[in-house]
């Protein structure tokens, strides 16, 4: 029977992962309380099922189980079926996810397939990937479903008990609080560098073994530390070293596109040569901004192309025409992964020049065995100045080849059948992407950069701020979710970027409201630090407070490092505090294992030592050498806004910051606060 002869509730959601599911024989619910209310009523449990559309073991199960109509038939029969979108619904994702680790004693993944008691949503057995059929040592699904379905029938005070005992433990996964006399000292910088140095791999740069993720907070850690030690006299060059070749060898590997530009989620080897073939906003909006400040750091023009490159991919494929950002593009196409990627050398050379096909081949190593299931995925062999020195001529010239070959490569890839688009519009990853665009468009000197990321926020304030709150999600003239704390948190540190880059005083006005709503419903005012949910979300089984990164920012970390700058740019002593609770209840969890806490470390850093705001006043021409003169060396703890000196009514100590006769600048590091200063010579001495 075709797959369209069923249609079940998924068919109204938003989600184009609901969606996807929208025509499976399973009788799927999304999450809510017509689903909740089925399960208490029927005294059935739930199979809530939680993926992602550009996620390719998500799609295996869908085609061996989920689109079976025996395996569907046992599930309706046996289970009210939950089907979740985690990017839309990260507070159920964090929830189940952490309870898997804790009932498995292993970590999660996509999917996550969680049996929950009808009565009170606790999960009582779990896991990822089930094949339809026993193999790779588990069971079959049918099998596992009627043997779970059997256990909640038989077994009812077991689960209870162990529900009373996983309660507790939720209970006790909650950072503790401060502890007394502890305070966060510099101790736990050197900590962290000091594993991020035994985790580096040396040999292919990253950290860790596979599969090989960017861990882009690490990497910025990094960065710092070694500008940070120039400052202080002596280079600390093995955490340039740790910088530079983990950025090379990315930007050089599989998982960079290296016809179109963008990364992908992740390498499946060590060598960064084959991706797991996903592109995610959310990779791509923390990789911009740091090779962005990775060629300011280092002058390095690899680093620079990487940047403009990954900036252009997302304006051309990831920005919707309203303005806001898509979530992802998917791994396969017809049916197989990175399909859409990969070529043949047969293939490459009909479509080049011999002087380019000779260039081609040479630089990405076509010879011998091809790299992935008998086709080659593109990873580059040779730079070019040995490309140049081979071919006797000027690496202008082996650039010029290169370039006229990509471009073919890429007219050609385009007439074939795209991965597919999740083109949902998510505010927490909008607001990572619009601190990206806004850096490059600013350190790179491209306005239209900056101009994304002025739409994309525009966007967002439009469509998903509601009734003076913000909400999670859009799709299809839809906005709708309450939105988390990663969502208010992300956005806010995007603006800031943005009003370095162009001030706009609606912008300002919204970043302290969303300051505001974030104090007031997600703030622990009896321990500090903050939840992902607010105060009037729905009441679910367990209230996370996030404190290490994943594959995005610590919503915690990003907390505190906005509040502390917002801080600092209006003299605003309860933002201060906020951040500075926060450090101080998270700070016994940070201590446990530093490296991976590298947003709330990146925030500590500037808790430790503040940073030097810069504001300008004066004309927006006439303030444009001194942006240039402010923003001319890598200094991530010296943000410069430039504001024009027609606004009116500025908040806090800004109303105090005016133009007294030409450009004025305020020079401020923590609460101590040069001269203003009038002359640009006299600007420069200012910076340290």
């Amino acid at each position: 029977m075709s797959q369209t002869a069923y249609t079940n509730r998924l068919i109204h959601e938003t989600s184009p992962y609901l969606q996807q599911h929208a025509h499976n024989p399973v009788d799927w619910y999304p999450w809510g309380a017509e689903a909740l209310e089925k399960a208490r009523r029927e005294d059935k449990p739930i199979l809530v099922s939680i993926g992602y559309s550009a996620c390719h073991w998500c799609h295996v199960m869908e085609h061996e189980s989920f689109e079976d109509e025996d395996v569907a038939r046992v599930m309706n029969e046996l289970f009210v079926c939950i089907k979740v979108d985690r990017e839309e619904r990260p507070d159920l994702d964090k929830i189940y996810q952490t309870a898997h680790q804790v009932l498995a004693q292993r970590a999660g993944g996509w999917p996550l397939n969680m049996f929950l008691t009808p009565a009170d949503q606790m999960p009582f057995f779990g896991g990822t990937y089930f094949p339809k059929t026993a193999k790779y040592g588990m069971p079959g699904f049918t099998e596992l479903l009627r043997h779970v379905a059997g256990v909640y029938a038989q077994k009812r005070d077991a689960i209870r008990e162990q529900n009373d005992s996983l309660r507790d433990i939720f209970t006790r996964l909650q950072p503790p609080g401060p502890a007394p006399g502890v305070h966060p000292g510099p101790e736990v910088l050197d900590q962290a560098h000091a594993e991020l140095q035994r985790q580096f791999d040396a040999r292919w740069g990253g950290f860790g073994g596979a599969p090989k993720f960017p861990h882009p907070t690490s990497i910025e850690l990094c960065l710092h530390r070694w500008e940070q030690s120039g400052r202080q006299g002596s280079e600390d060059q093995q955490a340039l070293r740790m910088t530079r070749d983990t950025l090379t060898a990315m930007a050089h590997g599989g998982l960079y596109d290296q016809v179109d530009g963008g990364f992908c989620r992740y390498s499946v080897d060590e060598r960064w040569e084959i991706p797991h073939f996903e592109k995610m906003l959310y990779d791509n909006a923390q990789l911009l901004p740091l090779y962005t400040d990775a060629w300011l750091a280092t002058g390095d023009s690899l680093f620079r192309r990487i940047a403009l490159e990954t900036a252009e991919w997302v304006m051309r494929e990831m920005q919707a025409p309203g303005g806001g950002y898509y979530s992802a593009l998917d791994a396969d196409s017809e049916g197989h992964e990175g399909k859409f990627y990969v070529w043949t050398t047969d293939e490459i050379r009909s479509l080049l020049e011999p002087d380019e096909w000779e260039t081609v081949e040479r630089r990405f190593g076509l010879k011998g065995a091809p790299n992935f299931e008998g086709q080659w995925h593109l990873n580059v062999r040779v730079d070019y100045a040995t490309l140049a020195l081979e071919r006797q001529c000027g690496e202008a010239d082996i650039v010029a080849l290169l370039e006229s070959a990509r471009g073919k490569l890429f007219m050609a890839r385009e007439k074939r059948v795209r991965p597919g688009r999740d083109e949902k519009i998510l505010t927490s990853w909008n607001g990572l992407m619009i601190k990206g665009m806004a850096r490059a468009g600013r350190v790179l000197g491209r306005p239209d950069f900056i101009n994304s990321a002025v739409r994309a926020l525009d966007f967002i304030h439009a469509q998903l701020w509601r009734d003076s709150r913000l909400l999670a999600t859009h799709k299809d003239g839809k906005s709708h979710l309450n939105a988390y704390l990663d969502d208010h948190v992300f956005l806010m540190e995007g603006a800031l970027e943005l009003l370095q880059a162009q001030w706009r005083g609606q912008d300002f006005d919204f970043i302290r409201t969303l300051a505001d709503t974030v104090l007031e419903h997600f703030e622990d005012e009896s321990h500090g630090g903050f939840y992902f949910t607010g105060d009037d979300h729905e009441k679910l089984v367990y209230r996370p407070k996030p404190v290490a990164d994943d594959a995005i920012p610590s919503g915690n970390g990003v907390a505190a490092l906005v509040l502390l700058r917002l801080g600092h740019v209006l003299g605003d002593l309860n933002y201060l505090h906020a951040a500075e609770r926060t450090l101080e209840a998270l700070y016994s969890s940070l201590r446990s294992q530093p490296s991976t806490h590298g947003a709330l470390l990146l925030a500590l850093e500037e808790h430790l030592d503040p940073p030097q705001t810069v504001v300008l006043r004066g004309t927006p021409e006439a303030m444009q050498p001194w942006q240039s003169l402010a923003g001319r060396h890598y200094r991530p703890h010296r943000p410069v806004f430039a504001i024009p000196d027609d606004a009116a009514n500025l908040p806090g100590v800004l109303a105090e910051r005016k133009a007294l006769n030409g450009v004025t600048a305020y020079v401020c590091v923590g609460h101590a606060c040069q001269t203003p200063v009038t002359k640009l010579a006299d600007f420069e001495v200012s910076l340290n």
